[in-house]
């Protein structure tokens, strides 16, 4: 598992509930170390058994948990560039679902060794989406319904969403747009610079 990975689980964990957690869970986990480095690959085996001692810890569900993971990911201060190259997808929330299809690449052209499994969206009705998220990543698409509900309010966007069971391994994420501009959305400038 790649370390960026890792490391924002632990980022997540630390801002939302405190070092002490994060420490009580990699002892617990037995991992034998409680920093991750961003740019190393870890066994696999290693985030997962971070992740079952932290729901144990916490006793949340893991799909529960890597909703919130999803919605740190794009509304926390600390994350702002993932929030702006999610936000390169397009002006409105529906340019940005139908920009989904190449997240993966885009990940892909910023860090060359991160491999996040394909997402491909069809659209079933008016308003009415499908984002198939592909096998590779278990929890993906929980992440990912915490990223699609920060992006709509990130866009202003009111939406409904649910995870359903796709075919084998596929998960599908199923996306109503209630209304696209039910709110303010963030303001977002494409050449703004960091301070």
């Amino acid at each position: 598992m790649h370390g960026l990975i890792n490391r924002a689980i632990q980022s997540f964990v630390c801002a939302t509930y405190g070092h002490p957690c994060w420490l009580r869970v990699t002892e617990a986990a037995g991992v034998g170390f409680t920093e991750f480095e961003a740019m190393l690959v870890y066994e696999s085996d290693t985030t997962f058994r971070i992740l079952d001692a932290l729901c144990a810890d916490l006793n949340r569900p893991k799909a529960e948990f890597l909703e919130d993971l999803g919605t740190y990911l794009v509304s926390h201060p600390t994350m702002e560039d993932l929030r702006r190259l999610l936000r390169f997808g397009g002006v409105t929330y529906v340019e940005f679902l139908h920009s989904l299809d190449d997240l993966a690449d885009r990940v892909r052209l910023a860090v060359s060794d991160l491999d996040l499994p394909a997402l491909e969206l069809t659209e079933s009705a008016p308003s009415e989406y499908k984002l198939e998220c592909f096998p590779g990543l278990p929890g993906y698409s929980s992440v990912m319904t915490g990223v699609l509900r920060a992006m709509a309010d990130d866009y202003g966007a009111l939406v409904m969403l649910s995870n359903d069971d796709g075919e084998g391994d596929l998960e599908v994420i199923s996306i109503t747009l209630v209304e696209s501009a039910f709110a303010a959305g963030r303001r977002f400038e494409l050449g703004a610079r960091k301070l």
